[in-house]
């Protein structure tokens, strides 16, 4: 069978690992061994003096080693210092200065000894300095005098400090320096101007410096500048002028170095550092810096560009990095060069360091201590801390250079070495013991360890042991087979059992055996496979608009028996879930997007053993960022070029720019928009009016929304001019009848082209000519008073400022005030149309009489009364409007069967004119709107009750009422049934067919003309068949039958008691006033209570006044002389009514049986309630 593939995704093997393949070894703590260092400080040791010394130096080994240090290379006497103490089992020095003291007498170089019966081991030589933060030498610094466009240097000089303190500089109220390409400070601290401009001598400068461990700041006097100038006055408006220098007068120069000085220099680094090659130039216009190296490129991994590309890093620099390195300063008026020549040195660095070397007597071994460097290091043996030429001689030892060959080695020959290796720019120093010792094999990892791993992935069994002489190393798969190594196995020097890829056959004990002349060991680990953590449905990459709602999948698929955790990460960082995010176990849903949430979102499935990722990167569409650095440049008389960076676009690409401008003179602070730009434009020239102090900004516009407008550019103030154009829309009208108003709309700032902007008004009388009359106004209206009614004048009005007048304006016709009208239409006749609608027809009015501007001929009319008794109408006065001079007209939306009066009049700009003679008409009957609280009620199964109420317009003498139903099941229909009524009823039973089907039902009211508007209503749902079918099965319960039976017994016992006591000497409720008649409605069909009476038990119905006037009955045609004034009704002891009523169609089937029901236990019932 071939071997399976591994799947596309990769798990990262999870190993468990205690030996190095390559590492030292380690002898264990319970076995006799030489020291060995295994904490010190670093070699350069900067101290806080606020704070007591330490100098750290650990060792371990067996038997426990004791310490001592040297100080400048002399015995350090710990015992002879008050200060100076150990801490116990270390060697760590601790220099206390509570008690007092300075620490700068403590410092120098230190090292440390660790010592047992075996051997010497030694630290590093510590160099031991304490930091120093001194204050900045107090001077008086004179303002510096420099001429616009020169360069300038602002030197730092700040007090040297241990470590070296970091430059920053700010002004003198600690506002940050500015610093771009023209202004920026060296690496060395100092502030350079590669020319000067005016403005630069807005602020002070002052140089700061931040010391690290006292974490303090020291500010230097500041430097004042005073530029010299050919140009005075500080117009803003040139400053980002690309031709800024000429127009002040500064005379433009070739680029020349500051920083460093000369066309040449050179530089040296040492190996593994960064480099730091630095060019600053002057020259007006300002220089670009570019960066090249000699015979090559730049190293793009390494490089990387500082401060304005005037500094070029590159970092952990190696051999290859030295060479000739030139930076080009250029402008418009030439270029410069200089050339850095790199030279690349080496402090020693490992090639072979020396390891701890364990052998068994008589066994052979080498100590190898190999190192490079520029210059070449040296080489130096120690032992036990002495040098090795003075040590004592030992036959089985020999040096050959940076090696030294142990032959039969013997339990004597243990000792710790050093190797010291150095040249002028570094040391290393190394300790290797060498120790003799016969120790039969013994394992050094806890037995029976359980591993887990993932399917597929490359793991690998460690099995630390060790013996002297080292064991032999072998594996086996459950207790049997032959020893592992080859194929999918292989066995490593350190023991370790590599499976190249793990197989679900893999899975199994394992067994390692460790066997030396002195006997053996073994230990079992135990292989569990399982299968890997998959993500199935990745995340997909998503654009969305801000404010919209995403969702991130992550499915995952994964081994049982592991717990599973998904996290994520936005730009490889742990996400926060915020209140705007909803975590599930498959998902990721971010509500009301922002900018903020734009990134990569990773997906982490993890388990105890492995972990899969996935990525989408999530775009959110925003608004764009604003534009920046507004340039004003090719200033003209009427024109300027305005150029702007645009801002980032948030994933939504520009469409358009508005420019807008802001004048300070008539509307200062309004923002108007000037013009309109594609959104692929950053520069345009913008056409401007005479004497505005113009102020540009600029908003962009994208999809999604508009940015925040720029920060507004520099002002820049056109010249005047006479206007170029009058005011508009003139208007003459009168307010009274002996004036005429003459208004106009005002000019803005980009009209008025000069200051003092003011109006020439000029009037005269259209008909007669005669000379014009003026007046100047500063507003936009003025009066002209004692003019005749309604008179037409000729108007201008013309615009003028202080360097002139505008081009002759144009005539325009406007009146004087109107009068009243005097005169009435006449001869008013009116045409009835239909029940709704008349028509009008009058003569005009002459037009000498209308003392205006005939606007319309209006009709007042109201409704007098209605043809039908007894019915109230509101006679509010109504009117039509008939626009313009007419005859004629037509007066809708009128009252049917209704008696009407109307007047007309004439109106112009002023009002009404007087009333024409009354008229009156009469509108026709009409079709009745729509029955009122039209009911539909189901009691039960078996009949559905209607009621309704009389139309609210009748429109006429209302013959009856038309109801037209239907039984519907669904969308089957049933047969249409027709039914008539007479006007007074406005009840109806409806017996059902079956109980299954719903009614829909029309009714509609109708007079001699025909029938009104219908309103339909439906029957309510029947209930559920289900439901029926369990009332009906309870119902046929013997339980239940019993039950309500002995319910039904006990509340007939209880009401007969109570009406016997009431009987003797109680009252029965009546109504509280007894002359008020029974409503027409039963109250408590009113609130939808259930009626158990029949159709001919129903409560008394009161009578109603039919549309004629006279008084009609209702269907039944009951009244009070058939049910008490004959004798026949009962009424009870204190008067009140209780008998039974019937319709007059069946009461003589009824009254035989009134008598016995009075005093019924069911009529008891009825009185009662």
């Amino acid at each position: 069978m071939a071997r399976p593939q591994p799947p596309p995704w990769v798990h990262a093997a999870f190993v468990l690992c205690v030996l190095g393949l390559g590492g030292a070894i380690e002898i264990p703590m319970d076995l006799t061994q030489p020291p060995t260092i295994t904490k010190q400080s670093v070699k350069d040791h900067i101290v806080d003096p606020r704070d007591n010394i330490l100098i750290e130096c650990e060792a371990k080994g067996n038997p426990a080693p004791s310490f001592h240090w040297t100080r400048n290379s002399r015995f350090f006497n710990i015992a002879k210092d008050p200060r100076v103490s150990m801490r116990r089992r270390s060697g760590t020095l601790v220099i206390d200065f509570r008690s007092g003291g300075r620490p700068e007498e403590y410092e120098g170089e230190y090292q440390c000894f660790a010592r047992n019966k075996f051997g010497t081991a030694l630290s590093n030589r510590i160099r031991l300095q304490v930091s120093k933060s001194p204050l900045w030498p107090k001077e008086n610094l004179d303002p510096v005098v420099v001429q616009e466009g020169a360069p300038l240097t602002l030197q730092c000089n700040p007090p040297p400090g241990l470590p070296s303190p970091v430059i920053f500089w700010m002004s003198s109220s600690m506002e940050p320096i500015t610093q771009d390409k023209r202004v920026s400070q060296g690496h060395n601290g100092d502030l350079y101007f590669s020319n000067v401009i005016l403005q630069d001598m807005q602020t002070d400068y002052s140089c700061n410096a931040r010391f690290h461990f006292t974490h303090t700041i020291q500010q230097k006097n500041p430097f004042t500048l005073k530029v010299l100038t050919n140009h005075p006055y500080n117009d803003s408006s040139l400053r980002n002028h690309p031709d800024m220098y000429s127009a002040r007068g500064v005379a433009e120069r070739t680029p020349s170095f500051m920083y460093p000085q000369g066309t040449s220099s050179s530089q040296m680094v040492l190996r593994g550092m960064d480099l730091l090659l630095e060019c600053i130039a002057s020259g007006v216009p300002t220089p670009d810096i570019a960066w090249y190296k000699k015979g090559g490129d730049l190293p793009s991994d390494k490089a990387k560009f500082e401060n304005f590309n005037k500094a070029l890093r590159i970092t952990n620099v190696s051999e290859e990095d030295s060479g000739e390195y030139f930076c080009l300063a250029s402008n418009k008026m030439g270029s410069i060069r200089h050339t850095i020549s790199v030279r690349v040195k080496a402090a020693p660095y490992w090639l072979d360091e020396p390891k701890n070397l364990v052998l068994a007597p008589g066994e052979d071994g080498r100590l190898v201590c190999r190192a490079n460097g520029n210059p070449k290091p040296t080489v130096q043996w120690m032992v036990n801390g002495e040098p090795l030429q003075s040590a004592p001689p030992n036959p089985n030892r020999e040096v050959a250079g940076d090696t030294i060959i142990f032959r039969d080695t013997q339990i004597s020959s243990r000792a710790v070495y050093q190797c010291n290796t150095s040249n002028e720019h570094g040391y290393l120093l190394a300790n290797a013991f060498v120790s003799v010792l016969d120790v039969p094999p013994r394992m050094l990892s806890p037995r029976n360890q359980l591993i887990r791993v993932i399917l597929y992935n490359r793991t690998r069994l460690d099995c630390p042991f060790f013996g002297s002489p080292i064991p032999t190393l072998r594996w086996f798969k459950n207790g049997q087979g032959s020893n592992l190594d080859g194929g999918n196995y292989h066995v490593h020097e350190n023991g370790s059992l590599e499976i190249k890829m793990i197989r679900k056959e893999d899975q199994g004990i394992y067994t390692c055996v460790a066997t030396n002349i002195l006997g053996k060991a073994e230990n079992q680990v135990r292989l569990e496979v399982k299968d890997p953590t998959r993500i199935y449905r990745m995340p997909e990459d998503q654009v969305a608009k801000r404010g919209t709602t995403v969702q991130l999948e992550c499915r995952v698929k994964h081994d049982p028996s592991l717990k599973l955790t998904v996290s994520w990460l936005k730009d490889e960082e742990p996400l926060y879930i915020s209140n705007r995010m909803k975590k599930e176990d498959d998902s990721l849903t971010i509500f009301g997007v922002a900018e903020k949430d734009q990134g990569s979102y990773t997906c982490v499935a993890s388990t105890e053993l492995d972990q899969d990722l996935a990525k989408a990167y999530l775009t959110v569409l925003g608004r764009p960022d604003r534009p920046r650095d507004l340039e004003l440049t090719d200033l003209a008389e009427r024109s300027v070029r305005l150029t702007w960076i645009p801002g980032d676009a948030n994933n939504s690409p520009i469409t358009d720019y508005v420019v807008q401008f802001e004048e300070d003179q008539f509307q200062p602070g309004v923002w108007h928009d000037h013009s309109k730009f594609p959104g692929n434009v950053n520069s345009a020239v913008l056409q401007l009016s005479p004497y505005v102090n113009y102020q540009f900004r600029v908003i962009a516009i994208n999809e999604v929304g508009s940015s925040h407008p720029s920060l507004p550019s520099e002002r820049y103030r056109t010249s005047g001019a006479p206007p170029e154009s009058n005011p508009g829309d003139v208007k003459g009208e009168g307010t009274r009848k002996n004036n005429m108003e003459i208004t106009w709309t005002p000019m803005n700032a980009t009209s008025a082209f000069g200051p003092n902007l003011r109006y020439i008004v000029k009037w005269r009388r259209r008909e007669t000519r005669d000379a014009w009359n003026n007046a100047t106004v500063w507003g936009s209206r003025y009066v002209v008073g004692q003019t005749p009614v309604y008179v037409p004048y000729e108007i201008r009005v013309q615009a003028e400022n202080d360097f002139g007048k505008a081009p002759e304006p144009e005539t325009v016709i406007g009146y004087s005030g109107e009068d009243y009208p005097r005169a009435a239409p006449t001869d008013v006749k009116v045409r009835v149309m239909n029940s709704t609608a008349i028509s009008l027809q009058w003569n005009r009015v002459y037009s000498d009489t209308v003392q205006g501007q005939l606007r319309e001929y209006r009709a007042y009319y109201w409704r007098e009364s209605s043809l039908l008794k007894n019915l109230w109408v509101s006679q509010k006065r109504q009117q039509a409007s008939f626009p313009g001079d007419r005859p004629r007209g037509v007066v809708s939306q009128l009252f049917p069967y209704s008696n009407y009066k109307l007047e007309m009049v004439v109106v112009n700009g002023r009002g009404d004119g007087p009333r024409s003679e009354t008229k009156e008409f009469t509108t026709p009957e009409g079709v009745p709107s729509a029955p009122r609280r039209f009911r539909v009620r189901q009691p039960n199964l078996e009949t559905i009750n209607l009621e309704w109420d009389h139309p609210e317009h009748p429109n006429g003498i209302l013959v009856g009422y038309t109801l037209k139903y239907l039984p519907f099941n669904g969308t089957k229909l049933g047969k249409q049934i027709v039914e008539n009524f007479s006007p007074n009823q406005t009840k109806f039973t409806v017996q059902r067919a079956d109980p299954v089907s719903r009614y829909r039902f029309t009714l509609s009211a109708r007079t001699q003309v025909g029938s009104g508007e219908a309103v339909t209503e439906e029957s309510p749902a029947p209930p559920n068949e289900a439901y029926t079918n369990n009332q009906a099965d309870i119902a046929t319960q013997g339980w239940f039958i019993g039950l309500m039976c002995a319910i039904a017994l006990l509340v007939l016992i209880l009401l007969i008691v109570c009406f016997i006591k009431r009987s003797r000497g109680g009252k029965y409720p009546v109504r509280e006033k007894k002359d008020v008649p029974l409503g027409p409605e039963d109250p408590k069909e009113e609130d939808g209570s259930f009626d158990y009476s029949d159709e001919d038990n129903k409560p008394l119905q009161g009578s109603q006044t039919s549309l004629d006037g006279t008084i009609k009955q209702q269907e039944s045609d009951d009244s009070l002389v058939d049910y008490g004034e004959g004798g026949e009704g009962q009424f009870n002891e204190d008067g009140s009514f209780i008998g039974q009523y019937t319709v007059k169609k069946d009461k003589e089937e009824t009254e035989g049986n009134e008598s016995s029901e009075a005093t019924s236990p069911v009529n008891a019932i009825y009185s009662l309630a």
